[in-house]
C-alpha cells in the first residue's frame, strides 16, 4: 500500500502526464488545421477528380471538426459535396447523389448559420435546391424546392449584384424553371452575359451560356460558347458532354 506521500506524488506524476498529453494533441490539431489542402477546392472543380473530390472532402470534415465556428471552411465543404455530387450524377448513382446534394446543404447552412452575408453561400444553396428539383420527382419536388431557388437568389443579389457567380445562380434559375412558373431563356441568357461581363474566366458559365442558346435553337452560338469554355478549361466533363450533345 502506498503511503501517503507517494500517492500525493503518483497523483501529480498523472496529472502532469495528463497536461502534457493534451498540449500536444491540441499543439498537433493546430498544426493539421495550419497544413496546406493537398489540392484546392478550385483545382478540383476544374477536375472533378473522384479519388481528389473524396480526399479533400476528408481533410476538409478534419478541419470543421476542429473548428466548427469557420463558415468558410463549411462553405469549402458544400462546394466539395457540390461537385461530387456531379460525379456520382455522371456514374448515374442516383442514391449517392441524393445523400451528396443533403451533405451539401447540410455544409451551407451551416456556413450561412455562421455567416448570413456571404452572397457565395445564398447562390450556393439556390443552386443545391435546384439540383434537389432535378434529383425528385418535379412534380413535388418542384413546389417544394422551387420557391427557396428564388428565396436565396433574391438574398444573395441583395448582398452582391457585382458578384458573377450570384448573376450565374439567377441565370441558372430561370434555365431551369418552367416556363410557367417563371422560367424564362431570354433571361437566362441576359443573366449569364451580365456574369461574363464582371467574370469572363468562369468555364462553367460559359457552358450554361451555350445551353441557353441550344434551348433557343442556336447551335452556332452554343457550339462558340462551348468551345470558349473548353479552351478555359479542357479537362471540363460538363464543356465535352455539353459539346457532344450539340453534335448530335
Amino acid at each position: 500500500m502506498l503511503s501517503p506521500k507517494s500517492l500525493l506524488t503518483c497523483r501529480f506524476l498523472m496529472g502532469l502526464f495528463a497536461l502534457l498529453l493534451s498540449r500536444l494533441v491540441t499543439r498537433n490539431m493546430i498544426r493539421a488545421a495550419d497544413e496546406p489542402l493537398t489540392v484546392s477546392v478550385e483545382s478540383v472543380r476544374k477536375t472533378h477528380d473522384e479519388k481528389q473530390l473524396t480526399s479533400l472532402k476528408e481533410q476538409l470534415e478534419q478541419r470543421v471538426a476542429q473548428n466548427s465556428s469557420d463558415a468558410a471552411l463549411f462553405l469549402d465543404l458544400a462546394k466539395v459535396h457540390f461537385y461530387l455530387l456531379d460525379v456520382y450524377e455522371m456514374h448515374k448513382d442516383k442514391k449517392a447523389a441524393g445523400a451528396a446534394v443533403d451533405r451539401a446543404i447540410d455544409a451551407v447552412q451551416r456556413s450561412i448559420q455562421l455567416n448570413d452575408k456571404s452572397a457565395d453561400a445564398h447562390s450556393l444553396l439556390a443552386d443545391l435546391y435546384g439540383r434537389k428539383i432535378s434529383l425528385g420527382n418535379a412534380m413535388f419536388a418542384g413546389p417544394k424546392f422551387g420557391p427557396k431557388v428564388k428565396e436565396e437568389n433574391a438574398k444573395a443579389m441583395a448582398l452582391d449584384d457585382q458578384n458573377p457567380r450570384v448573376w450565374a445562380s439567377l441565370g441558372r434559375q430561370y434555365l431551369m424553371t418552367p416556363k410557367m412558373f417563371g422560367g424564362d431563356a431570354a433571361k437566362a441568357l441576359e443573366s449569364f452575359q451580365k456574369s461574363l461581363a464582371i467574370d469572363s474566366s468562369q468555364d462553367e458559365t460559359w457552358v450554361w451560356l451555350a445551353k441557353t442558346f441550344q434551348k433557343q435553337g442556336d447551335k452556332t452560338k452554343a457550339r462558340d460558347a462551348v468551345q470558349h469554355a473548353l479552351s478555359l478549361n479542357p479537362q471540363s466533363h460538363f464543356a465535352t458532354a455539353t459539346a457532344a450533345s450539340l453534335d448530335k
